[in-house]
């Protein structure tokens, strides 16, 4: 088939790599205009257009689809598919109708729960035990298109976002390639999504990062890993901020919430359910990030000190 690609960040080049490979052509790409990064805030390409640059592929980033010049470029090139992955964008109903097949989208969970920005963080902040992704034909709402393909995967109790995120990533261009077959074949067979059990994953920000140690444990865990690796979980140590990089749920239990109960090598805290957790990685204000026994050569922290405070 001929297609249209339209992505933007590190999560849609596996798909795009996956079509490449495979026996469709595509024809362009659209991504996001490229973006100051860095200290030196130098302009840099998104990941997509570097990836369609280094395999001739024509790429354009309209600031805006408002216009009609997305749509005419389309219409010129007249595509069977467009395939549309992590683009940031809202295409407009003319562009959504412009392929022979409309656009699809592969979303990264089980529609219809966590539709929107942030599925994969949100699905491990709420402590998921299995996600997946969808390929679904898009429409005018916000992920709520008809359902054309699932492929779903577990979720390990210590599996950080930033991890799942790249597993996700390959799953889905596996699952993009066998929705195409089906498309092409008219062996695909729409489900349309219900919108009971839906809820939208909203934007992850900064003001999710402190730990409230009243909190269970697991809940605890789950908002360190899930927060992995922006904006990253954070606590108060001695008046200073300090990112919590890695935990693991302890067999040992305590008293009081943020309170320290073991210091060797790493920080067990106890949490609001009595239960504990383990403090593998951890980076103080305007320093690396380093294991907890690195951390403690040069901060001591009694047992019985709370974090937090």
């Amino acid at each position: 088939m001929k297609i249209i690609f339209m992505g933007t960040p590190d999560f849609a080049v596996p798909c795009l790599e996956k079509l490449i490979e495979y026996r469709h052509e595509v024809v362009a790409v659209f991504s996001q205009p490229d973006k100051p990064v860095g200290r030196k805030q130098i302009l840099t390409p998104p990941p997509v257009k570097a990836c369609a640059v280094s395999n001739d592929i024509p790429v354009y980033q309209p600031v805006s689809l408002k216009n009609s010049d997305a749509l005419e470029i389309i219409n010129n090139i007249k595509p069977d598919v467009i395939v549309v992955v992590a683009y940031g964008k809202i295409l407009s109903n003319d562009i959504l109708k412009a392929a022979k097949y409309g656009c699809i989208n592969v979303h990264a969970s089980l529609l219809p729960q966590y539709r929107g920005a942030a599925p994969i963080q949100w699905s491990i902040l709420n402590g998921d035990t299995q996600t997946g992704v969808t390929v679904q034909q898009m429409d005018e709402g916000i992920d709520t298109g008809d359902i054309l393909f699932v492929e779903k995967t577990p979720i390990e109790i210590n599996e950080t976002s930033e991890q799942l995120f790249d597993r996700l990533a390959v799953l889905g261009a596996d699952a993009l390639i066998k929705c195409l077959d089906s498309i092409e074949n008219n062996t695909v067979n729409p489900v349309k999504q219900s919108d009971e059990g839906a809820c939208y994953a909203q934007k992850i920000t900064k003001e999710l990062s402190t730990i409230d140690w009243n909190k269970s444990a697991l809940e605890v865990h789950n908002q360190v890993r899930g927060l992995q690796s922006w904006p990253c979980a954070s606590t108060v140590i001695n008046g200073k901020n300090v990112k919590i990089h890695k935990t693991v749920l302890s067999d040992k239990s305590g008293n009081k919430a943020g309170e320290i109960v073991d210091n060797k090598d790493v920080l067990t805290v106890c949490c609001g359910d009595g239960k504990c957790v383990d403090i593998l990685e951890l980076q103080a204000d305007g320093k690396k990030r380093m294991d907890t026994k690195s951390y403690l050569l040069g901060n001591k922290l009694e047992i019985g000190f709370v974090l937090g405070e």
